[in-house]
C-alpha cells in the first residue's frame, strides 16, 4: 500500500527528478539552489524547495543543507522511477524492444514449482504461452547493473495471467515477457520470465519459466553466468 509521502509525488515532483538527473544527481552529489532550480522549472523558492522536499521524504533523494544550497543526489529507489518513466516512453514511440539482463544461476526455494503447477495458472499458460511449463523455475541473480535496468522491461508488452481463486484462497496475477536464455555455449527459447503483476520486491533476481528443465538442458550449475534476453513489443 502506497503511503501520503509516495501519493504526494506526483508529475512536478518527477519533472524536478528528470531535472536533477540531467544535471548529473544519478552520478552522485551536485549542489543545487532553490533559486536557481525554480528559474529552470519556471517555478517559485518555495515550490521548488516543497518538491525537493517531497523528493526527499520519498526516498528518490537525499539532502545536505549548506549555507548556499543543497548537495542532493539521487537514491536507487530514484533511478528505479526515471528508469520506469524512461520504459513507459519507449512503449509509445518504439515498435520493438529487446532487454538483456546478466547474471547467476541460484537454487530456488520451491515455491515456482508449486505454483506452477496450480490448475487455476497452468491452463492459462498453455493456451496463453504455447507451452505447458516444466514444474519450476530457473532463478537468476542479476548483477547490481542489470538489477537497476530491469525497470525496462515494463516497456515491453506482457501476457497477462489472470488471477484467480478456489475454496482455500485467492491467487494474483502475474505477467509473462518472452525470453532467450543464453550461456556462453549455447541459448534456449520458448522461454518466458514470470512475475507478479505488481510488486517492487526481488528487483534482482528473475525468475524463467520454459517447457524443459533449463538446468539439465543448458546443464547449468549455481553460479554459473547467463543472459536473459527478453524482447517484444513496446
Amino acid at each position: 500500500m502506497s503511503t501520503a509521502t509516495e501519493r504526494a509525488v506526483g508529475n512536478d515532483e518527477r519533472a524536478t527528478l528528470k531535472l536533477l538527473a540531467l544535471r548529473g544527481a544519478l552520478d552522485g552529489e551536485i549542489k543545487v539552489s532553490c533559486a536557481n532550480l525554480a528559474a529552470d522549472l519556471d517555478a517559485s523558492n518555495q515550490t521548488a524547495s516543497r518538491r525537493l522536499q517531497r523528493l526527499d521524504d520519498a526516498d528518490l533523494l537525499t539532502r545536505e543543507t549548506v549555507s548556499d544550497g543543497q548537495w542532493v543526489a539521487i537514491t536507487s529507489a530514484g533511478e528505479r522511477a526515471l528508469r520506469e518513466a524512461y520504459a513507459a516512453y519507449r512503449r509509445i514511440f518504439e515498435e520493438g524492444l529487446a532487454v538483456e539482463l546478466t547474471g547467476s544461476v541460484t537454487g530456488g526455494m520451491g515455491e515456482g514449482r508449486h505454483y506452477i503447477t496450480l490448475p487455476g495458472y497452468a491452463g492459462q499458460f498453455e493456451e496463453r504461452l504455447g507451452y505447458e511449463p516444466y514444474p519450476g523455475t530457473l532463478n537468476v541473480d542479476l548483477t547490481d547493473e542489470c538489477a537497476r535496468a530491469r525497470t525496462a522491461i515494463a516497456g515491453i508488452e506482457p501476457i497477462g495471467i489472470d488471477g484467480w481463486e478456489d475454496e482455500d484462497r485467492t491467487y494474483g496475477p502475474a505477467v509473462c515477457y518472452p525470453a532467450t536464455v543464453e550461456t556462453a555455449d549455447s541459448s534456449y527459447d520458448p522461454a518466458h520470465v514470470i512475475a507478479p503483476e505488481r510488486t517492487h520486491h526481488d528487483e534482482d533476481q528473475l525468475e524463467v519459466i520454459a517447457p524443459d528443465k533449463l538446468r539439465e538442458t543448458l546443464e547449468l550449475d549455481d553460479e554459473d553466468r547467463v543472459t536473459v534476453r527478453i524482447e517484444g513489443k513496446a
